[in-house]
């Protein structure tokens, strides 16, 4: 299977008749893709913490993944990528780009936007400064139902209009500068936002992507064939190689898969977290996890460059943002509490209430018997 993947990379390197790279120009378009990596891990780390007590403050109900969630996230993945196969196996890839592309141009718009509004904010005129309010109820009186209450500022109609304006020159050309730009953009969003609950979740979350992305890639062609037959690129981020030779009308891209960078990354940020609940006035676990991505993304690029064909990412993130801080946590002596922690401790609570313990049950049902006898 390994023999067909490469055969299948290599006919269509040939296809497209892409520039060949130079080691340079290699070194330099890997060492980007790495740093976009890093990036949005780093600072969307730090916007959870304050994403995560601005949600306490207000008392907002908590949007967390549960154990279910995760266990069934890599089955719903798995379907999606197999529809995605067949489709492409059936039907004209047209269509499919098409959706898929303003799909992500809307998805994109929207999470720039709400990275560039604090700053466009900053230079709009103190008079034009005002605050809107949009509501949309149905029904009247006690059958009222509000189905729509959002609040925004000048400032974000001004970021809005811009990223739309950067989303259309995307549309127009597709150059890879502005994909990256929505691409960070995607990732940032992506950490600070999406909060695993507790540890327990997140090894489940990853080891079950660890299995989805090691099957996908070397056990079936699926994986290449649907990444292959995509034309929209805004859900990697993307660096030429051919730099060098060719500067901003480069063609030949190395990739990597935003998940690759969202999925260790809102683990990276959950240990931040737990970080900042120890108080010990340092960020032990958030780092040494960071420190074991970076290692384990170099590593993956080096494996991919020695075998010459494309790698499952999270086979080797996967083990060593779980396995580098677990091994920190056992010489510290914090596992347990890193296991007990959670961002939500009342979500654990309720979960345990509504699903009684199974010995409550019988014992309450062996007192009934008792009674009626």
């Amino acid at each position: 299977m390994a023999d067909f993947i490469n055969e299948t990379i290599k006919v269509a390197q040939n296809a497209t008749a892409k520039p060949k790279a130079s080691t340079e120009g290699m070194l330099i378009a890997y060492s980007s893709l790495v740093i976009m990596a890093l990036l949005p891990i780093f600072f969307g780390a730090f916007r959870s913490v304050k994403f995560l007590k601005k949600q306490k403050d207000s008392g907002e109900k908590p949007e967390t993944m549960s154990k279910k969630d995760a266990a069934m996230f890599p089955l719903i993945a798995s379907c999606a990528l197999l529809g995605l196969y067949i489709f492409f196996k059936i039907f004209s890839k047209e269509y499919i780009n098409l959706l898929v592309t303003l799909y992500f141009f809307g998805l994109g718009v929207l999470a720039l936007t709400h990275i560039l509004s604090p700053f466009v904010s900053k230079f709009v005129p103190e008079s034009y400064r005002t605050n809107h309010h949009l509501v949309y109820t149905k029904g009247s009186g006690k059958d009222k139902e509000e189905l729509l209450n959002f609040s925004f500022k000048t400032g974000d109609l001004v970021a809005l209009g811009l990223c739309i304006l950067i989303g259309g020159i995307y549309l127009w050309n597709k150059h890879w500068i502005v994909n990256n730009i929505f691409g960070l953009a995607f990732a940032l969003n992506g950490v600070e936002f999406l909060h695993l609950n507790n540890i327990i979740i997140g090894c489940t979350l990853l080891g079950g992507l660890f299995i989805y992305d090691i099957f996908w890639v070397f056990a079936t062609d699926v994986m290449v064939t649907v990444a292959k037959s995509f034309e929209a690129q805004l859900n990697v981020l993307v660096f030429p190689q051919d730099i060098l030779e060719n500067w901003l009308d480069s063609s030949n891209f190395a990739m990597l898969g935003l998940g690759d960078v969202v999925i260790p990354g809102i683990f990276i940020a959950l240990l931040l977290r737990f970080d900042e609940s120890l108080k010990r006035g340092q960020k032990l676990y958030f780092y040494s996890s960071f420190i074991a991505y970076f290692i384990g993304l170099v590593f993956t690029i080096f494996i991919m460059s020695y075998f010459k064909h494309a790698q499952p990412a999270l086979l080797y993130l996967v083990p060593a943002c779980i396995g580098i801080p677990g091994v920190v946590a056992v010489i510290k002596g914090d596992l347990k509490a890193l296991l007990a922690y959670a961002d939500h401790p009342e979500e654990e609570e309720s979960s345990k209430e509504s699903t009684p313990d199974k010995t409550e049950e019988s014992n309450s049902v062996a007192q009934e018997v008792k009674k009626d006898k």
